[in-house]
């Protein structure tokens, strides 16, 4: 597979065949479909052998998709869910910082910014929170989920929610917050914040 092919592969399937209303949902036949279409993809790019692709503002787009979107849905569960997040980290600062997301309207340039909103570092927490800001500020849903990232890291260090997976003991508050709803509690608080 050429280059130019597998970036068009990627992008062809997540944007056009998937599309927005697919990309956060919880679905085996999706994820077995990724796995089975873009799991030698990852290992490429988990083995530091796809560079080639950041040649291109398509490529750095189809390499964040395969590093910090694909992996969570190949690895569901996993501590390989995480494995390529530092990778996903290094490649968009790096094209952010070359602009390569300003070449993409709507919904698809929030892939960007997705793998700080992703990090445990409360910095590049505040880093997605100020992309969202300044540069998709239509997107309400983009800012209350990466405002909520940014405050579980604030009062815990960490996503508590991963603790299973990547084998850490949870906190006693940890799992109060587990039990109180999550994620799930942390959004709906914001939201009833923003409506007061």
């Amino acid at each position: 597979m050429s280059m130019s092919n597998g970036i068009d592969e990627v992008l062809d399937f997540w944007i056009s065949e998937v599309g927005e209303a697919g990309w956060y949902i919880q679905d085996d036949t999706l994820d077995t479909q990724i796995t089975d279409r873009f799991k030698p993809a990852w290992e490429r790019a988990h083995a530091d052998d796809l560079t080639d692709w950041m040649l291109t503002s398509r490529g750095m787009l189809a390499l964040l998709i395969v590093t910090d979107q694909f992996s969570r849905n190949m690895f569901r569960g996993s501590h390989l869910s995480f494995a390529t997040d530092a990778l996903a980290l290094s490649v968009a600062r790096l094209a952010i910082n070359r602009g390569d997301d300003l070449r993409f309207d709507g919904a698809v340039r929030q892939f960007f910014y997705l793998p700080m909103m992703h990090s445990e570092s409360l910095s590049q927490q505040e880093f997605a929170v100020r992309q969202f800001m300044l540069k998709m500020p239509q997107s309400d849903s983009n800012l209350l989920h990466a405002r909520a990232h940014r405050d579980v890291i604030r009062t815990f260090g960490r996503f508590p929610y991963r603790n299973a997976a990547l084998g850490r003991r949870s906190t006693a508050a940890e799992v109060q917050y587990l039990e109180d709803g999550a994620y799930g509690a942390t959004v709906r608080a914001l939201q009833r914040t923003k409506s007061d």
